[in-house]
C-alpha cells in the first residue's frame, strides 16, 4: 500500500517537482539530484509527508534546502563561478532558457515564492505556510517578482515617430 501509493505521486509530480527546482536553481543536473535526494527523504518520512497539505511543495523545499545545505559544506571546497551557461544547463524544452535567466536575477525569496505560486500552483496561504511567511509577504513578494519579470521580458513596440 506505501510503496503503490509513494508511486503514484512520484510518477504524478516529479516532473513539475523538477521544473520548479530547476526554475530555483538554473542548473539542470543539480536540479535533478536534488529532486532524487528530496524524492528519497519523502520516501523514508511519507508517513508524515503524505499528510502534508502539498506534498509536492515539501519536495521543492526540502530540495531547496538540500541546495543550501550541500552549498555551505562545499563553499570552502568549490571555487564559485560567478556566470552559468543557462542554455546549457537548462536542457529541458518544458522552461524557456530566457525565463530561467530572468528568474536568476530574482531575490532567493521572490524567486521562491514563483516557484510555489506559479511552478507548483499552490495558493496563497499554502505558500505563505510552506515558507514561512505571511500571506501578504507573498503576495508582496509575488507582485514585486511579476513586475521585474514583466520589465525582462516583456517588449513593447513604440510606433517609430512620424510614420
Amino acid at each position: 500500500m506505501k510503496q503503490r501509493e509513494f508511486q503514484e505521486f512520484y510518477e504524478a509530480s516529479r516532473d513539475g517537482c523538477l521544473r520548479a527546482v530547476l526554475a530555483g536553481v538554473g542548473d539542470r543536473q543539480l536540479a535533478e539530484d536534488l529532486v532524487a535526494e528530496a524524492f528519497t527523504r519523502a520516501w523514508v518520512s511519507w508517513h508524515n509527508v503524505r499528510w502534508h497539505p502539498a506534498p509536492s511543495a515539501w519536495i521543492v523545499r526540502t530540495a531547496l534546502n538540500t541546495r543550501v545545505s550541500w552549498w555551505r559544506r562545499r563553499r570552502r571546497e568549490v571555487a564559485l563561478d560567478g556566470g552559468l551557461d543557462v542554455a546549457a544547463a537548462v536542457g529541458d524544452p518544458g522552461l524557456d532558457p530566457t525565463l530561467l535567466t530572468a528568474l536568476r536575477r530574482l531575490p532567493r525569496r521572490q524567486r521562491e515564492v514563483i516557484v510555489f505560486r506559479v511552478f507548483l500552483d499552490l495558493d496563497t496561504k499554502t505558500t505563505a505556510k510552506v515558507l514561512g511567511i505571511a500571506p501578504g509577504t507573498v503576495t508582496a513578494h509575488l507582485s514585486r517578482a511579476v513586475t521585474t519579470l514583466r520589465g525582462h521580458l516583456v517588449t513593447i513596440d513604440h510606433p517609430e515617430a512620424g510614420a
